[in-house]
C-alpha cells in the first residue's frame, strides 16, 4: 500500500497520502508506476471512447484522450518535458543546464518540444479511434501504461541522481534490474493479452508499441544521465510524455490499418 500511495501520489492527481517518504517507499512506488499509468489512461480512454460513441469524431476524442494524462497529472510531465529540452538544448555544463531547467520560464526548445508532443499524440490517437473505438480505447490506456513503466527503468540500479534533493534524488537507483524486468514482462502480457481482444496481429502490434516506447525512453535517459549526471523529477516527466508518444505513434505503423 506504501507503494501504491507513493505511487498514485506522485505521479497523479488521484487522492493518495503518502505516509513514507523514503527510499523504501520509493522502490515499490516506482515499481506500482504502471498501476498508476493504467488509471490515467483508462480515465483517457473513458472520455474519449464516450465522445467518440456520442458520434463527436475521432478528431476530438483523440484531443480529449491527450488532455485527460495533463489533467491528471497537474501538467508536470510535460512541464518536465519543456524543462529537459531546454537543458539539453542550452548547450552549456550540467550545473548550468541544471540551472536553467529549474527556471519557472520555458524557452523555445522547450515550446517546441511540447508542440510537437501534443500534436503527435492527437494525431496518433485520431488515427486510432478512426480505426475504431476498441483501438483507441487499448491506445490510451496502453501509452500511459508503458509511458509509467519508463519511469520505472529509470529507477531501477545504476542511474545516479542529478541532484541531492528532488524527486530524482529520492527515486533514482532504487529499483533492482530483476525487479523492472519482471514487472516488464507483466505489462508485455497484459498488453498482449488486450491485443488479442481484437486480433492475434494487434496483440504483436501492441507488445512492439510497447518495445519501441521503452527503447526510445532508454535512449532519451542514457542521454540525460550523460548530459546532466543523472536523472531528476523533469528528466522523469521528459521520459514519460516521450514513451507515451513513440507507443502511440508505433501503433498506427504497419500493415492492415
Amino acid at each position: 500500500m506504501d507503494g501504491l500511495r507513493f505511487a498514485f501520489g506522485t505521479l497523479t492527481v488521484f487522492p493518495a497520502r503518502i505516509t513514507r517518504w523514503d527510499r523504501g517507499a520509493a522502490r515499490a512506488g516506482m515499481l506500482c508506476a504502471p498501476l498508476a499509468g493504467l488509471a490515467v489512461g483508462l480515465g483517457a480512454a473513458a472520455l474519449g471512447g464516450t465522445l467518440l460513441l456520442l458520434g463527436s469524431g475521432p478528431l476530438l476524442a483523440a484531443v480529449a484522450a491527450v488532455a485527460v494524462p495533463a489533467v491528471l497529472t497537474r501538467g508536470l510531465h510535460l512541464d518536465g518535458l519543456a524543462d529537459t529540452a531546454d537543458g539539453l538544448g542550452s548547450a552549456k555544463p550540467a550545473e548550468d543546464a541544471l540551472r536553467i531547467m529549474k527556471q519557472s520560464d520555458i524557452g523555445p526548445f522547450g515550446v517546441i518540444a511540447v508542440v510537437l508532443v501534443l500534436f503527435a499524440q492527437v494525431a496518433a490517437l485520431y488515427a486510432l479511434y478512426g480505426e475504431g473505438w476498441a483501438q483507441g480505447t487499448i491506445g490510451a490506456a496502453l501509452a500511459a501504461t508503458v509511458a509509467r513503466l519508463a519511469l520505472t527503468h529509470a529507477s531501477r540500479h545504476g542511474v545516479p541522481p542529478a541532484r541531492p534533493e528532488g524527486l530524482g534524488a529520492i527515486v533514482a537507483a532504487t529499483v533492482p534490474v530483476r525487479s523492472a524486468t519482471l514487472v516488464t514482462g507483466l505489462t508485455l502480457v497484459a498488453a498482449a493479452a488486450a491485443g488479442l481482444l481484437l486480433s492475434p496481429y494487434d496483440a504483436v502490434r501492441n507488445v512492439v508499441a510497447t518495445g519501441a516506447a521503452l527503447g526510445a525512453a532508454a535512449l532519451l535517459l542514457r542521454r540525460c544521465v550523460r548530459r546532466f549526471g543523472g536523472v531528476t523529477g523533469d528528466v522523469f516527466g521528459a521520459l514519460e510524455e516521450t514513451a507515451a508518444t513513440v507507443a502511440l505513434v508505433a501503433l498506427t505503423l504497419g500493415p492492415g490499418l
